[in-house]
């Protein structure tokens, strides 16, 4: 019995169905973009992601992403070394970026604690943190906690305060610039900026 060949509209569609906030109308429209530009466009995408994705890794020091041992930021001798801010992912690490407020160095968390999905301070980049902070950047003395204001953000900031204080730290938590259940990827720079400067101690 012969096989049955595949679709190839229907597979670029559901390939592309897969991507996060993409639903199949999303994906059917970008299918149909991709075929209307043509091979040379659909192969210097596909480029783009294998290089991407074979290039780009963690960096040593934040967990940030880049396609060096060490990115950028962590590179850049004009950053305050005093001070750590840590996000939960790599897009609040550019949003706030973007805000030209903070003048830091970062720490990429890479989730949140959420104790009923079985993620616990093994599942994110914790051990990570403490060990930068044990080792390679003891000349921090402040860590702003920038999770976003949901409940596993919240949750998340709780932890660190109680891991960090000890510790002789001083620990600090983003104003309320951001609304409740609010997230740094989708807030604009103003927002973030007020948010960072008006952060508080935490106690």
């Amino acid at each position: 019995m012969e096989r049955r060949k595949v679709d190839p509209i229907a597979r670029l569609i559901q390939a592309l169905s897969r991507l996060p906030g993409v639903g199949e109308k999303s994906a059917t429209r970008m299918a149909f973009y991709v075929l209307r530009q043509g091979p040379t466009f659909a192969a210097d995408l596909a480029e783009s992601l294998l290089e991407a994705t074979q290039r780009v890794s963690l960096c040593a020091r934040c967990q940030n992403l880049t396609d060096q041992a060490e990115c950028g930021i962590c590179a850049d001798p004009q950053r305050d070394v005093r001070v750590l801010c840590v996000v939960e992912n790599v897009q609040d690490l550019r949003a706030i970026e973007r805000s030209q407020e903070f003048k830091g160095r970062y720490h990429v968390l890479h989730g949140t604690l959420a104790p009923l999905e079985g993620i616990g301070p093994e599942g994110i980049k914790v051990k990570e943190l403490l060990s930068r902070l044990a080792g390679s950047d003891r000349s921090v003395e402040e860590l702003i906690v920038a999770t976003n204001p949901s409940v596993e953000g919240e949750a998340t900031a709780l932890y660190l305060q109680r891991v960090l204080q000890p510790m002789g730290f001083t620990v600090t938590r983003i104003a309320s610039g951001l609304p409740i259940g609010g997230d740094f990827e989708y807030a604009d720079p103003a927002t973030i900026s007020r948010a960072l400067s008006g952060r508080q101690r935490m106690s």
